[in-house]
């Protein structure tokens, strides 16, 4: 056989295959209207059982291929079925609100809360994400997130995760506890020194100060010295700022090239890094949720009932409309043993068909659901 006539017989059966899936999706909407009209759930789980159980034990040694198959045909029918039947969840109303909060165009000035200092990587996502915005630096991640909520920022930039480290769990943490929409985030290329009074070399140095996350993303260069204390600051710019006014000839700070021409200090190595391919994101917080014109992710996090197969009635939901996931991740949930809550990442616009009834679906099916945003990365 020819591999036209094969391709012939695979669009002649592509054909009959798309009209018997049209025809099941119309009876999908009359199963929808029966529910409705007699109170019945949605989720049929024994009937779902029965219907898989009979399709493996017909397909043979296909039987793998042919679950898969139907487990997704099920899965488009249950979300149809949603959308014409389901009372409207938190995720809708929080979406519509978003988009009627937002605009074409995402604003480049307003108060910005970040943490920190002066040449810190936090001023130059701010820098990135609001160009024309006014920067209000305090201590802390909470005290940028307490700024945004209580309305003295329009705006707080934070340190999402780490290209090395992984996520700043202390950040989530925040979007978990207070009532904060991410508009926006960048990605910046970090690059690390070790930074001290001029004149100082390596041999001299005794303690080194800076970030944790920069402590961590330099881990191989510390481990390597021998009899240096490594003191944990608030931040890079502000460990580099402290020594230039310290006088202190045995110190040396881990910040970056800027912080040595903003405070006076001399490199005295650049190639400390564990990895030159060191990225960390940051997001844009606001107080109301804003949806602006090109966001194409979403956030998410979310927690599902702690039996086999949770997480993968959620995943399976985005493998049905082909949403791309970017991250996911577990933390585990404190005081619980061996239960979970998971940071997703989408690449998708809640504008696009059927995403928002699948966050729905979502919503509908996990025993915590939080919409973090739908934003645009620059």
């Amino acid at each position: 056989m020819e591999l036209t006539e094969i391709r012939a017989d695979i669009d002649r059966i592509d054909a009959e295959l798309l009209r018997l899936f049209l025809e099941r999706m119309e009876l999908a909407d009359k199963t929808a209207a029966y529910k409705a009209a007699h109170g019945l759930p949605i989720l049929n789980k024994e009937r779902e059982r029965e219907i898989l159980a009979k399709v493996t034990e017909d397909a043979g040694e296909r039987e793998r291929y042919a679950y898969h198959l139907f487990a997704t045909l099920l899965e488009l029918s249950r979300s149809r079925q949603a959308e014409i039947v389901s009372p409207p969840t938190k995720v809708e109303a929080y979406v519509k609100a978003a988009l009627a909060g937002g605009g074409e165009i995402f604003p480049q000035t307003g108060l910005v809360a970040c943490q920190g200092i002066e040449g810190g990587n936090s001023q130059a996502a701010c820098d990135r994400l609001l160009p024309r915005g006014h920067i209000v630096y305090v201590k802390t991640f909470q005290a940028v997130a307490s700024a945004v909520e209580s309305g003295l920022c329009k705006f707080g930039v934070l340190p999402i995760e780490n290209s090395s480290n992984g996520s700043v769990r202390a950040v989530y943490d925040l979007l978990q506890d207070h009532k904060l929409s991410v508009v926006r985030s960048t990605r910046l290329h970090i690059r690390h020194e070790l930074l001290a009074l001029p004149g100082v070399k390596l041999s001299d140095i005794t303690e080194i100060h800076s970030h944790e996350q920069a402590i961590g993303q330099c881990s191989r260069f510390l481990n390597s010295l021998n009899g240096v204390r490594v003191i944990p600051e608030s931040n890079t710019a502000s460990a580099a700022k402290s020594l230039s006014g310290s006088g202190n000839r045995h110190a040396a700070a881990i910040s970056s090239h800027a912080c040595a021409a903003l405070y006076g200090l001399e490199c005295v190595s650049d190639r400390i890094m564990d990895s030159d391919n060191n990225y960390t994101r940051f997001i844009c917080v606001s107080k109301d949720p804003a949806i602006y014109s090109g966001a194409n992710r979403i956030s998410l996090i979310l927690a599902t009932e702690n039996k086999p197969g949770a997480l993968y009635d959620v995943l399976s939901k985005l493998a049905a409309l082909g949403v791309n996931m970017t991250k996911l991740e577990s933390c585990p949930v404190s005081g619980r043993n061996f239960e979970f809550i998971f940071f997703l990442e989408l690449e998708a616009s809640v504008k696009e068909p059927g995403v928002l009834s699948m966050l729905e679906e979502m919503e509908r099916s996990c025993e915590s659901f939080q919409f973090l945003g739908g934003y645009a990365e620059v």
